[in-house]
């Protein structure tokens, strides 16, 4: 029988020269039989399912980065027992840290990336050729018809992607149903005035069963793009939904994966990239988060990088960002990204029409504009 193929995952582990070796060993130990070895006598487990490391390199500061192989076989090439192979245990550790992975063509195949990635949304927002825009409706506690007033005043101004706050869900002061109509509907007016094609993209939450209605009701008005935070919903359910409904689009949120320890261009770059994000929102540098410009730059390079077949997803700088950082973020990243600003045009009031408008004008006009 063939060798089973091998997942690389790279770990950066706190440690020393002398204790390195076996602390190596028992992270390949842990994340494969967790048992030990000397008590497996099947020869099959122990040349095709045993962690193997695979190198050891210093990196300086006490850290070392540690290649370990993993079975293929061992994740069932399902999400949730992906993430327990590649760090269950492990996790629990706190001087390791989940740094990066190598997947071999197979769990590219089973997972299937993107359904739209970057040229599908560029489509269906009419953004040929230069990066997209994307706004925020927030506050929560507002009603569904304020809420729907500012995407209203949004679309006007010609942004191309409305996502809800991620955390409006299905509260008692902005119910689900009705904010996903109401919203729609003002978006889908302000097309009809302007000829645009503003996209509204709803926040999904809750269980299976719920994600799944929310999805029916947003596409019963017309709603081809939502919002979701894989870590939240989990993502066994995160992919299974993106499997369930290829004709919709998503943008994935970051909420809650910071939590995780594991490098944010592997998390969110690369593994919500494989389980089908369209889009990834995460926090930009100079913002309200502590990402550096070397982690945005990896981050974004991951999103839409070649990968196999894969699509590339659209890497979503966020997180306190104005209008004024709009050429500069746009020299950074290139077109091929959506800017997303959110609290830096709802501060301008009344005039909120005519700021986005500015926006997306020095956007779609970029490097001249």
């Amino acid at each position: 029988m063939a060798a089973m193929s091998r997942i690389i995952a790279a770990y950066r582990v706190r440690g020393d020269a002398a204790s390195i070796d076996k602390r190596a060993a028992a992270i390949a130990v842990e994340q494969s039989v967790e048992m030990p070895i000397s008590a497996i006598d099947d020869p099959r487990i122990l040349a095709d399912v045993v962690g193997r490391v695979e190198s050891i390199d210093e990196r300086g500061g006490g850290d070392y980065e540690v290649r370990i192989a993993l079975a293929t076989a061992t994740t069932g090439l399902e999400a949730g027992q992906l993430m327990n192979m590649l760090f269950g245990n492990t996790s629990i550790h706190d001087d390791v840290a989940l740094e990066d992975v190598d997947f071999p063509s197979e769990v590219l195949t089973a997972f299937g990336g993107p359904n739209h990635g970057l040229e599908g949304l560029r489509q269906r927002s009419g953004a040929d050729g230069r990066a997209m825009t994307c706004s925020a409706l927030k506050p929560q506690g507002m009603p569904p018809e304020a809420l729907a007033d500012l995407a209203m005043r949004f679309a006007r101004g010609g942004v191309d992607f409305i996502k809800d706050d991620h955390g409006l869900a299905d509260q008692d002061y902005s119910p689900f149903r009705e904010r996903v109509r109401a919203c729609a509907r003002a978006v889908a007016k302000a097309n009809a005035e302007t000829g645009g094609r503003t996209r509204y993209a709803p926040s999904l939450s809750g269980h299976l069963d719920q994600l799944r209605h929310q999805v029916k009701v947003a596409r019963e008005e017309g709603v081809d793009t939502v919002l979701i935070a894989p870590m939240l919903v989990g993502l066994p359910t995160y992919h299974a939904l993106v499997c369930e409904f290829p004709d919709v689009a998503n943008l994935a949120h970051p909420a809650l994966a910071g939590a995780q320890r594991i490098a944010p261009p592997l998390l969110l770059g690369k593994l919500f990239r494989l389980l089908g994000a369209d889009a990834v929102i995460f926090p930009n540098y100079g913002g309200r988060f502590g990402y550096s410009s070397e982690t945005c730059q990896r981050l974004a390079e991951a999103a839409r990088a070649p990968w196999g077949s894969l699509k590339a997803a659209v890497p979503v700088p966020a997180g306190g960002m104005t209008p004024e950082r709009v050429t500069e973020m746009l020299d950074f990243y290139g077109q091929d990204a959506m800017l997303l600003i959110g609290g830096g045009l709802l501060a301008a009031g009344e005039h909120l029409t005519e700021v986005t408008a500015a926006f997306a004008r020095r956007v779609a006009q970029y490097p001249e504009g």
